[in-house]
């Protein structure tokens, strides 16, 4: 769920923490290359539908192969957006964007460690499904599933006997924030293939076009349409998706005419607190940032403003900003309370993308407490990635599966219940809560690469299935940091 804060207090004594702990040297040598291995594993477990021949996370079975057929439409495939058995198009989305995102910055890094291939694959997983969501302009499925029946079952996606409604936006019941999201997946995706399969990438990109003017055309939240999704994924606007849609189908386009629509358009969305699923103006206002940092000579209000709106939150993050970031006194970046993880990586993104535009152009960032070079944003980066894979104060790795302490009981459905492939007897929905949601021993399968949502403000963590606030990974958790991964390996 959508946890925004309006902002935060500036507290000296966390600003000094941090800096005492940037300075002090690690005490292991992390192994970025096996995290973003292993990150990108999580993908593959995550998958819904008809899996393929190359499927390496062998504990999963197909599963939801009617989907959509409610509606006459194919919607197999896509990602199980959590710990549950639900497809929510809406972070399933914001997750591909910067899968995307982190494909086209990070390619020759991801090539080097031979995952590349396999970002790709992730990728793909997600637009063949958005492909098929979207068979009208102005049509786009946005859910498959019922979220009250499925969240009072613990199911096998491999079992499921919960209704699996197809919910869709359109001309009548309008949702520029889900078209908007699914339009900037559609275009970063497009930048990620197009050297690739060209033909696959103007697919995409004609997508994504067509989505940005359904969006702008019918103005609305969509959870006033999906209203199911309300309660789960509600959203704040649509202003920050048109944005980031534009951002994207610029980059990907070169077309003035997105160009226009971000500097003619109202506003830059002004300070922000947060970068996640439900609030993009971060991840826009640094694209076009990057323009204004490329663009020598030609001035751009518009374009300064939205470079300053996002070194305001960039700022804050390494705390030499004017309302800095809460630390934790393990030194977690640390926002909110509900899987704050989602908010530390997409953040730890920022300062990486930010730090290699700074290293192109060769230009420093300029705080209110000081200058910082691009080394020193990547460096901040390195530091947020090393606490969440171990260097913390209860040196436990948050990654299932990486290092030798990490979470043995993550609120998820599939690996807390014996796998299909051992045991073909079906779980019921309430026998799945009596004899796996329940008890206490660790999860038979290990879902490799998932990050869970993370420790409280004072680096506390139980690893408790029942713990859904810090127990539960999630797609929009594990996206941002396989950028972040790719960049400090």
């Amino acid at each position: 769920m959508s946890q925004l804060r309006s902002g935060s207090s500036q507290c000296l004594w966390t600003s000094t923490l941090f800096i005492v702990l940037l300075s002090m040297p690690m005490t292991h040598g992390t192994n970025y290359g096996e995290a973003l291995t292993k990150s990108l594993l999580y993908f593959e477990a995550q998958r819904s539908g008809k899996l393929p021949p190359n499927q390496r996370v062998n504990w999963r079975g197909d599963s939801a192969l009617r989907d959509g057929s409610d509606a006459h439409v194919d919607l197999t495939g896509g990602y199980y957006d959590a710990g549950d058995n639900m497809k929510f198009g809406f972070p399933m989305a914001f997750t591909t964007t910067m899968l995307a995102w982190s494909s086209v910055e990070w390619e020759s890094e991801l090539k080097a460690h031979k995952e590349h291939r396999n970002v790709l694959d992730a990728i793909k997983w997600a637009t063949d499904y958005f492909i098929k969501a979207h068979p009208e302009p102005n049509v786009l499925y946005g859910q498959v599933g019922d979220g009250k029946s499925d969240h009072a079952c613990w199911m096998r996606p491999e079992d499921m006997t919960t209704p699996r409604p197809s919910y869709r936006i359109d001309a009548q019941h309008p949702g520029a924030d889900l078209a908007g999201e699914t339009a900037a997946a559609m275009a970063a995706a497009s930048l990620a293939f197009r050297k690739y399969d060209e033909a696959y990438a103007e697919e995409l990109i004609g997508h994504a076009k067509d989505l940005f003017e359904f969006a702008k055309a019918y103005p609305g939240v969509y959870h006033s349409s999906i209203t199911d999704a309300g309660g789960f994924y509600p959203s704040s606007g649509y202003q920050d998706e048109l944005f980031w849609a534009a951002a994207w189908l610029h980059r990907a386009t070169k077309s003035q005419t997105y160009l226009d629509y971000l500097t003619d358009v109202y506003g830059t969305g002004g300070q922000r607190t947060v970068f996640a699923w439900d609030d993009k103006f971060v991840g826009a206002q640094v694209l076009i940032a990057k323009l204004a940092l490329e663009r020598e000579g030609l001035f751009n209000d518009k374009l300064e403003d939205y470079k300053d709106m996002a070194e305001y939150f960039i700022c804050n993050c390494v705390q030499m900003g004017s309302n800095n970031v809460k630390v934790t006194p393990g030194g977690l970046l640390w926002f909110l309370p509900w899987n704050n993880f989602q908010y530390t990586t997409t953040a730890s993104f920022v300062l990486a993308a930010y730090s290699k535009y700074l290293n192109a152009t060769k230009k420093p960032i300029d705080c209110p407490s000081g200058t910082f070079q691009a080394a020193d944003l990547l460096h901040h980066a390195r530091v947020q990635a090393d606490y969440i894979l171990g260097s913390n104060p209860k040196s436990m790795s948050y990654m299932v599966g990486f290092g030798t302490n990490y979470p043995k009981r993550p609120h998820h459905r599939g690996a807390s219940i014996v796998s299909i492939k051992n045991s073909s007897t079906p779980v019921t929905c309430t026998g799945g809560f009596n004899d796996w949601y329940n008890n206490p021993a660790p999860n038979p399968n290990e879902l490799t690469g998932a990050l869970v949502g993370g420790p409280n403000e004072i680096d506390g963590y139980g690893d408790e299935r029942t713990d859904i606030q810090h127990g539960e990974p999630g797609l929009s958790t594990v996206g941002p940091f396989v950028g972040v991964l790719a960049a400090v390996a």
